[in-house]
């Protein structure tokens, strides 16, 4: 599956997305975050991956929105891409069902650090740099993952720091902040995310899908509620061809075989 911009690649149970319109350092078109949504969405549906790496061309991962795009849309009709109800609009990479790792290289602007809140693990180069600018433009954070995500990444005070001030965020400053989990040279961006990919990929597809469920549904619940799902994804793991295959696997000394069944 393939937009004009944005590219898809599956190998060894790794899917990749890339965006791929360096000359605007990735910004994003109306037509480009259409395809970016349904590419999202094809990934998390691919039964050949069990990880989804999320990145841009060398040098940049997206500037956010194309203000020059955004312009030719109406006032009252820009950024409403879907209803409150339509999360999967809103929040492509946190609703996959997959994990999901960013690779960021270069600047994470605006809807681009919108979207690199949504992914489970954060990787940057040292060119990396973020910034939730929407303040400059007399808007809230696009998707709703920089007053929802960003404060139970970093903490309220500081995601609001960033929030109400736009400032430029570099990579040292993001791992201070615990908002990215590693920063490396930007040769071995790709290759590291890989590792990590390849590492979360020799697991059972079943048990990453219930576990990402479990932790980002715990966000909001109380502990009875937790534990009632806790219990639910407990008695299906236990019933998963992919526990028998785990079970077996050590037993016969092997790797296991998993199935996501």
């Amino acid at each position: 599956m393939m937009g004009e911009f944005i590219r898809y690649t599956s190998e060894n149970r790794i899917g990749t997305i890339t965006i791929d319109r360096p000359a605007k350092k990735n910004a994003m078109t109306f037509a480009m975050l259409a395809d970016f949504i349904a590419t999202v969405e094809h990934a998390g549906s691919d039964d050949n991956i069990s990880v989804l790496v999320i990145t841009g061309v060398a040098g940049s991962f997206c500037a956010g929105t194309d203000l020059a795009d955004l312009a030719t849309i109406p006032g009252a009709q820009r950024g409403l891409r879907g209803s409150a109800e339509e999360t999967e609009k809103w929040w492509p990479i946190a609703q996959c069902p997959k994990p999901t790792i960013c690779a960021i290289d270069g600047p994470a602007m605006g809807m681009g650090a919108e979207f690199t809140s949504q992914c489970d693990i954060r990787l940057a180069s040292t060119n990396a740099r973020f910034s939730w600018n929407f303040v400059h433009r007399g808007l809230v954070p696009d998707t709703g993952a920089g007053t929802w995500l960003l404060p139970r990444i970093v903490g309220l005070q500081n995601a609001l720091r960033l929030t109400y001030t736009g400032d430029m965020v570099l990579a040292d400053e993001a791992l201070s902040l615990g908002y990215v989990l590693e920063v490396v040279e930007p040769d071995a961006l790709l290759p590291r995310a890989y590792e990590v990919a390849s590492k979360i990929a020799a697991g059972s597809p079943h048990s990453l899908k219930l576990i990402k469920n479990l932790t980002y549904n715990a966000l909001t619940a109380s502990v009875p509620e937790h534990m009632e799902r806790h219990t639910a994804a407990m008695s299906a793991s236990f019933k998963s061809e992919d526990h028998r295959e785990g079970v077996a696997s050590f037993l016969e000394r092997r790797p296991p075989h998993f199935t996501g069944r």
